[in-house]
């Protein structure tokens, strides 16, 4: 294929590729399609259990004050998933175009939309603190006026304080992880210096979210769709939806703020489909069709290891350190959410992979089915 080539508009045939031209091994990317199938997310499809609980109150041992979900939840489909080998689908599964809760990939987004904001030049320095260029009570407080925008696209930021009624405390010693400890969370810990400790939160996300919608001065899903999701061919299904008190007023316009998750309901609903095009841009340096939306050095700073966490860059996750996954290369990264929603890039092999709700406990295994499927 040229190098301009890309896939065509949502609702076109996208075209595929036999695995062994690809460099597959036909059985065994079979074997790894079937093994992603079979091993399903344990989320109930209501995405509450029966007594009543929301998954992510109980995926997160959360209590007390702060469990009360604000946004929209909607019922999941199953397994589903892709893999593209330049450019074109080489496996597909399940229903790929559904527009399902993706919960944390939205972060992932965020720090394209961060990406863009600097382009623009409404961020003119990632180590300004953000308080130069947002006066407000956010980061009025000696402690948070010390945040940088690199802070809170590091998860290292330690903001203290409430948004949308969620305050900060909710996520203090939590972990991520298969091998995850959450009972402390939510105990209230004695905070760090900002850029000096990596927590993985959503109240800071959201608090992040909230101050691009302040320099854009436009709601982000419109940004989002204007400037990526268009122009690359997505679907016109997905939404971002926001908590039903996230609304603010900006000149004069009442807009909703959106959050990187959906900890609370709300968040990314959308299709594998429309995230393989996204991760596509992603593994072409930000490149659509001979056409730049995403600066290629913006990505380079998104899949660069912060100083407080090897493994994680600008809201993606990296595959380096000592969780690094033997099978990948260590340029390799992958957005991830909750219940296991996955988008795989790889540059290196000219590889992008989708999963949807594939137990996360499993994600390794396939991982090893995968590459183990590659000549």
């Amino acid at each position: 294929m040229s190098p301009s080539a890309v896939p065509a508009a949502h609702g076109s045939t996208w075209s595929t590729i036999a695995p062994a031209e690809a460099g597959f091994d036909e059985a065994k990317l079979a074997a790894a399609v079937a093994f992603a199938q079979a091993h399903e997310s344990p989320w109930p499809k209501s995405l509450f259990y029966p007594d009543g609980s929301y998954v992510g109150n109980r995926e997160w041992n959360e209590s007390g004050p702060w469990t009360e979900i604000v946004g929209p939840v909607r019922e999941r489909g199953g397994p589903a998933g892709l893999v593209l080998k330049g450019r074109r689908i080489v496996a597909e599964w399940g229903d790929t175009t559904r527009t399902d809760m993706t919960f944390s990939i939205a972060k992932s987004y965020l720090s394209v939309l961060a990406g863009l904001a600097v382009q623009d030049g409404l961020i003119a320095d990632l180590d300004e603190p953000v308080g130069h260029s947002l006066p407000g009570p956010f980061f009025a407080s000696t402690h948070n006026a010390k945040i940088t925008w690199r802070h809170l696209l590091q998860q290292s930021s330690e903001w203290q304080g409430e948004i949308f009624d969620k305050s900060d405390q909710v996520d203090h010693n939590r972990q991520v992880g298969p091998s995850a400890d959450n009972s402390r969370k939510g105990q209230k810990r004695q905070l760090h210096a900002p850029g000096s400790f990596y927590e993985y939160n959503d109240v800071r996300v959201n608090l992040l979210g909230w101050c691009l919608l302040q320099r854009f001065r436009k709601p982000l899903p419109e940004v989002l769709r204007e400037r990526i999701m268009d122009p690359i061919g997505a679907s016109s299904e997905w939404e971002w939806q926001g908590y039903e008190n996230s609304f603010v007023e900006i000149d004069g316009q009442r807009m909703q703020s959106v959050p990187g998750g959906g900890h609370w309901g709300g968040g990314l609903f959308i299709g594998a489909r429309d995230h393989a095009r996204f991760g596509l841009l992603m593994a072409r340096g930000g490149e659509w069709g001979g056409r730049s939306l995403l600066s290629a050095d913006w990505i380079a700073q998104m899949v660069a290891p912060s100083p407080t966490l090897a493994n994680y860059g600008f809201l993606w996750w990296l595959n380096r350190g000592p969780t690094a996954r033997p099978a990948l290369p260590a340029s390799a990264y992958w957005a991830l959410g909750a219940g296991t929603n996955i988008i795989l890039v790889d540059p290196e092999n000219d590889l992008v992979a989708v999963l949807r709700w594939i137990d996360g406990a499993s994600f390794d295994a396939f991982l090893g089915h995968l590459y183990g499927a590659m000549a």
